[in-house]
């Protein structure tokens, strides 16, 4: 049922992604149903990131076969972009609480994650980039790292560039990240090693992208195994664009301060740090930091204390300049324009 091979109206290539490969995703039903037996619980949360939340329905009627009908199934339609993004209304309100496709971010007894791992193959892909990677003989070091989608397959990774001759490098970057070689949309911390060359296996640009931004000095190569696709991460196009948003700001004279309500997401000592600097600075509190919701605010330009990947993002919709804190400090003349670098959170909340 919820892990059939075959093509359903929840699949990801109905939402736009055109995925080059099949992909199935255990739901691991089991674990889920122990947990609601363990816990007599009668309420059951379910939360799926946005590429997957057509497939809910579907899931909670395959727990619900298994389980009868004395449990309801509640689905979240709140927006989910990471295991930073719970919705937290609810959790409270549910016995169980499943998280779908991210790897645990703060633990809690009510919470269940499930990663969804990624039933592609990886090794085709990765034969691939090495044409793009230096060769072992020339730089023997390399660091990995992927996505959560794909730790369940960072060993066999690391077996094959180690048989090919390079000496894999490797580290769990902080207490946000899961995993050993784990990278997120805003913590690149395990791409931290002493090698010139990284690398990333994955879906999307953005996670590579902001990797290259953190660690300029690394030769950034982007495997594709979803896409079949082998790229180098290319900040040039991105640098311009934050550096014509900050150009654009530095004649701002209200500015609006974001701090982002999620539970995972709001950087409140920063945002009082800008407020107690800038008179002309006003905090707007908001759980979806849209375009639409900022139209009807009169300012100058506005700074995301929120997740980084609204300003990487989603920058150039909104209407007035949206920046980075560290792109801020540039605009308002305390930073060097040099200094311009890639925002990321490190820690849980």
């Amino acid at each position: 049922m919820s892990q059939e091979s075959e093509y359903s109206d929840g699949d990801l290539r109905n939402t736009g992604m055109r995925l080059k490969h099949d992909r199935e995703w255990d739901y691991e039903l089991e674990r889920i149903v122990d947990a609601i037996e363990e816990r007599d619980a009668t309420t059951v949360g379910l939360q799926f990131p946005e590429g997957l939340k057509r497939r809910g329905p579907q899931v909670a009627d395959d727990l619900r076969e298994l389980v009868g009908d004395d449990v309801t199934f509640l689905l979240s339609g709140q927006p989910c972009y990471g295991a930073c993004d719970l919705d937290t209304y609810l959790m409270r309100r549910t016995d169980v609480f499943v998280h779908f496709g991210h790897s645990p971010m703060k633990e809690s007894e009510k919470i269940i994650y499930v990663p969804l791992f990624s039933n592609v193959e990886v090794t085709p892909i990765m034969e691939e980039a090495l044409e793009t990677l230096e060769s072992p003989e020339e730089t023997p070091e390399i660091g990995l790292v992927t996505t959560a989608q794909h730790m369940n397959r960072f060993e066999e990774m690391c077996d094959f560039l180690e048989e090919r001759g390079y000496e894999v490098m490797t580290r769990r970057g902080d207490e946000r990240l899961t995993h050993e070689g784990q990278v997120l949309g805003c913590n690149y911390a395990s791409a931290d090693v002493p090698a010139d060359q990284v690398l990333y296996v994955g879906g999307g640009k953005f996670h590579p992208l902001g990797l290259a931004m953190e660690h300029p000095d690394k030769h950034v190569v982007i495997a594709d195994p979803v896409n079949n696709v082998v790229t180098v991460a290319d900040t040039e196009k991105f640098l311009k664009q934050r550096y014509g948003a900050v150009h654009r700001a530095m004649d701002a004279e209200k500015w609006g301060v974001i701090f982002c309500t999620k539970i995972g997401q709001g950087r409140w000592d920063e945002a009082q740090e800008i407020l107690e600097d800038n008179d002309d600075a006003y905090l707007i509190t908001m759980d979806e930091v849209t375009p639409d919701r900022l139209r009807n605010f009169d300012m100058d330009a506005f700074v995301n204390t929120g997740c980084p990947r609204i300003t990487t993002d989603d920058g150039p919709r909104f209407h007035k300049p949206m920046l980075t804190p560290g792109e801020y400090r540039i605009a308002v003349g305390d930073e060097p324009l040099e200094n311009l670098s890639f925002d990321t959170f490190h820690g849980t909340w």
